[in-house]
């Protein structure tokens, strides 16, 4: 047993304070009976409350909360495993994300563009892991190395600027943390894709970008823009950006850079204008990286629960809400 989203369980102490309330309700009823008079003709006048129901109405509050915690996180269960001789390389996707990829000169814009291309893309490296890294003034691992491609794909439809929430363009902060992803005692069997538009002139990238050849990652530059340039629509106040004197910032796509990254590595740099031929040129450099048999225990097919979870934490909430806190009565 696993959980996919393990992060999602920091949410089960919460329950502790819902307990919490619970406490402090009890203490808050048993001193308003106080309040109103004698003890004994007020229990008399609440006669038909039912404590045990009022509990029970909290206690399936508190494990639906749980069950919805444990479901987001999705326990998994190892099923059926692919015993076929597997061999595959690791690929590392590394996504610019910052503003300037909002920009509309490639319809229908850069982002959507380039995600557009990873989502096809994922779907034909049947035989390869594949990673996420985003970035943008920072860089953030997203997923690391799984054969796990609907969630590659997920990750990938999910990514933007909201997501890295500084603004920048690190590139050589997402190479090394791509790299770090990969097995350190290979010197092959890996590649990272890096698609950006390259505007903001990283310092630190050729220096990156040669220890990365040295340890045999070969990198792939994907350019998605034109070296024209056009204006960007900040997605916060929805009009033109504009630099610190005022003028309007026009976004160009920075080959330069990219084509470097991508020669240091003996990679190849193309820049998206055909879909239908970066996915051919993409898919056939990939495929002639040197691949290495991978275990059966990555291609493993887990089955999901979190429905299950889901569906109990449904069933419990509209118990409670049916469950009366007086006592029932028969006929």
């Amino acid at each position: 047993m696993r959980f996919q989203h393990l992060e999602y369980l920091a949410g089960l102490p919460a329950t502790i304070f819902l307990i919490l309330i619970f406490l402090f309700i009890l203490k808050w009823k048993k001193n308003t009976i106080k309040k109103i008079g004698d003890t004994r003709l007020v229990k008399k006048l609440m006669q038909n409350y039912s404590p045990l129901h009022f509990f029970l109405k909290f206690l399936m509050v508190v494990l639906a909360f749980a069950a919805i915690v444990v479901g987001a996180a999705n326990p998994q269960k190892a099923g059926k495993s692919d015993n076929g001789n597997r061999k595959g390389v690791d690929v590392m996707i590394v996504l610019d994300v910052s503003k300037s990829m909002l920009a509309t000169d490639i319809k229908p814009s850069r982002l959507e563009k380039a995600k557009q291309l990873l989502t096809k893309l994922v779907d034909k490296l049947q035989n390869d892991r594949v990673g996420v890294v985003l970035f943008a003034g920072r860089a953030y691992m997203q997923m690391p190395l799984t054969i796990d491609h609907g969630a590659a794909k997920m990750y990938i439809q999910d990514a933007g600027p909201d997501v890295v929430p500084t603004q920048g363009t690190v590139i050589a902060d997402a190479l090394q943390m791509a790299n770090a992803a990969f097995n350190s005692k290979e010197k092959k069997y890996k590649t990272i894709l890096l698609i950006s538009d390259g505007e903001d002139h990283d310092p630190n990238a050729e220096k990156v970008t040669k220890t990365l050849a040295q340890n045999g990652v070969v990198i792939n530059t994907v350019g998605i823009g034109s070296p024209e340039g056009t204006t960007i629509i900040d997605p916060d106040t929805k009009e033109i950006k504009r630099d610190a004197q005022g003028q309007t910032v026009i976004s160009k796509l920075n080959e330069a850079e990219l084509q470097q990254i991508s020669s240091t590595t003996n990679g190849l740099y193309l820049r998206l204008d055909n879909m239908d031929d970066a996915l051919i040129t993409l898919s056939q450099q990939i495929d002639s990286i040197e691949k290495k048999a991978l275990s059966d225990s990555e291609y493993i097919d887990y089955n999901s629960y979190f429905q299950y979870l889901l569906g109990a934490a449904l069933l419990l909430l509209l118990i409670e809400f049916i469950l009366p806190e007086r006592k029932l009565r028969l006929a």
